[in-house]
Formats: structure tokens, C-alpha cells, sequence
């Protein structure tokens, strides 16, 4: 049976703070780190770019966008909800994930406005005997 297994993006904080990128559970779960882009642009870009950061962790996992079964989406503000949403609508409409969007009081970078939780599965293939 194999072990869980930890992703590093090679992010300044992940030593800092003590935490992966991503954990890649044996049952074929994947759970990646809140991500941001706080240098990206206003917040469509800024989602745009986050879920970037998470989908490269993804493939380190072996896995892709459509594999996702949940997002969430933190914002600074209520009125960036829309830009956002259509970010999201652009990464996700054939997939259609579970998703949250909450308003936060703010990031540890006040440049950021959004930061994206993602969640993927894709079942593990049992190995013939």
C-alpha cells in the first residue's frame, strides 16, 4: 500500500510555515494549498494565474483540471465575486466542481485579492496480480 505523499511548489513560505503544495492521498485523492498570484493583476487574472499555480501541482500528482471535485475561492472584496466567477467559469465549465466563494478580511500580501483551494480525485488503479 502506498504512503501519502507531499508536493512542494519550491514556494517561500513552504519552509517558513511548514506545508506542502499539495498531499496526494493513496486512495487517489489529491488536496492542494490555498494559492495565489498577488503580482498577476486585477482579480481575474490573479484567479486565473492562482489556479495556474494550483494545476501545476496537480500534474506533479499526475493529475488535471478535469480531475478537480471542489474549489474554493477566498476574496478581499464582494464586489470582485463576478470577475472571479468568470475566471472560474473559464477553468471549470466542462468539469462543473463542487465550489465555495467566501469573502475574507484579507491575505498575508495585501497586493492579493483571491486565493484558490483545490481538490482532485481520480480513483487508483489496482494493480493486476
Amino acid at each position: 500500500m502506498s504512503s501519502v505523499r507531499r508536493i512542494s511548489s519550491g514556494g517561500p513560505y513552504e519552509d517558513v510555515i511548514g506545508y506542502s503544495r499539495a498531499v496526494q492521498l493513496p486512495n487517489g485523492l489529491v488536496l492542494v494549498s490555498g494559492c495565489t498570484a498577488g503580482d498577476a493583476g486585477g482579480p481575474y487574472d490573479q484567479t486565473v494565474a492562482a489556479f495556474g499555480v494550483a494545476f501545476k501541482a496537480l500534474a506533479q500528482a499526475g493529475l488535471g483540471p478535469e480531475d478537480v471535485v471542489r474549489t474554493r475561492m477566498y476574496l478581499t472584496h464582494a464586489r470582485d465575486v463576478d470577475e472571479v466567477g468568470r475566471a472560474h467559469k473559464l477553468l471549470f465549465d466542462a468539469v462543473r466542481p463542487a465550489a465555495t466563494m467566501l469573502i475574507v478580511s484579507g491575505f498575508v500580501d495585501p497586493s492579493m485579492v483571491v486565493e484558490v483551494e483545490v481538490e482532485a480525485y481520480r480513483p487508483v488503479q489496482e494493480a493486476s496480480a
